[in-house]
């Protein structure tokens, strides 16, 4: 679950459930044969085909129609559960069982979203019966984060997710370096200014140097967490509207208290010298509410639009549903 969160894995299922049981079902149907249900072999040779041209196939079983297991659980090289699940398991209580008693000869039952003690991640389970035995069912796991990805076409991004994450926390860790000098600069100014080096003038200037240094590394250090939280410590759900919206919001606010702080401290430098630089302040200033206006503008579109898509897929759910 490294790339997906539970939240959104179980959001995306909800849009794409009905071609997530579709697909169930037609794999669950072109596996069953006669000699799946007699050849214990034959089990260990569906699972290793099917992971070749479907990698979210978890785990292929047999269940009697008393819900008992007759086939240990296979793992996605076809090798048998070292420990746990084995022939002989009770699964007359698991509701994928239920489900499928309830069903037709050939229908295909496939169960809601659940938390698997086998795979430990979220999961769905599909159940027919075997050919002509109505004594035996069939059972097909799937990794629910992984057949999403895979109809999204998201799967080799996921491949590549850790490296992205390499990659960013070097972009932050230099911006945390540039934290360091910047911070190194104003304590010196700091104490130049105490201990009254240079001019009469440029110790009246040199406050205004030490928040200048200071607002820089407000503003790094802040675009630096940004990174570090968006990127790598938090999961980040790129096809949500909203989780692109607030990257773009918390960077874009970094950017407009430093260029407002900077546009105050050429104000008061202009106040307090001969006035040449208030011209250049107020258009910072005007850029900065620029730059606020703009955000506020873009923030309240975007939600307005998210809403719009979340009630049309909801509406499109209910329907399926009903």
């Amino acid at each position: 679950m490294s790339e997906m969160s539970y939240l959104s894995v179980i959001e995306r299922y909800h849009e794409y459930g009905e071609h997530i049981r579709e697909l169930l079902a037609s794999i669950a149907t072109g596996i069953v044969s006669k000699r799946l249900c007699e050849d214990e072999s034959a089990l260990s040779e569906a699972i290793v085909s099917i992971v070749e041209h479907y990698p979210f196939v978890d785990h292929i079983y047999l269940l009697d129609k008393n819900g008992q297991q007759l086939t240990p659980i296979l793992k996605k090289n076809g090798k048998p559960f070292k420990k746990g699940h084995g022939v002989g398991t009770d699964r007359s209580q698991r509701p994928y069982y239920k489900k499928a008693l309830k069903h037709n000869e050939n229908d295909v039952s496939i169960s809601k979203p659940y938390f698997s003690n086998i795979g430990q991640h979220l999961c769905v389970s599909a159940v027919t019966r075997c050919c002509d035995d109505d004594s035996v069912f069939v059972v097909v796991d799937i990794d629910l984060r992984e057949i999403i990805e895979f109809l999204m076409g998201d799967s080799l991004r996921g491949r590549f997710h850790p490296l992205f994450k390499v990659i960013y926390s070097l972009i932050a860790i230099g911006l945390f370096t540039v934290v360091g000098v910047l911070l190194f600069f104003a304590f010196r100014e700091i104490m130049d200014m105490f201990g009254g080096l240079g001019s009469r003038e440029s110790i009246y200037l040199k406050p205004f140097s030490v928040i200048i240094f200071l607002t820089l590394a407000l503003a790094i250090f802040d675009l630096g967490k940004t990174t570090i939280e968006e990127e790598v410590l938090m999961h980040k759900d790129i096809f949500r509207h909203s989780s692109t919206r607030r990257t773009i919001t918390r960077f874009i606010a970094a950017i407009l208290i430093a260029v407002s702080i900077e546009a105050l401290l050429l104000m008061f430098k202009s106040a307090l010298g001969n006035g040449e630089n208030i011209q250049a302040a107020v258009w910072m200033m005007f850029s900065a509410v620029g730059l606020l206006v703009g955000l506020g503008i873009y923030v309240y579109l975007g939600a307005r639009a998210e809403s719009f898509l979340r009630n049309t897929y909801g509406m499109e759910s209910h329907r399926k549903d009903d």
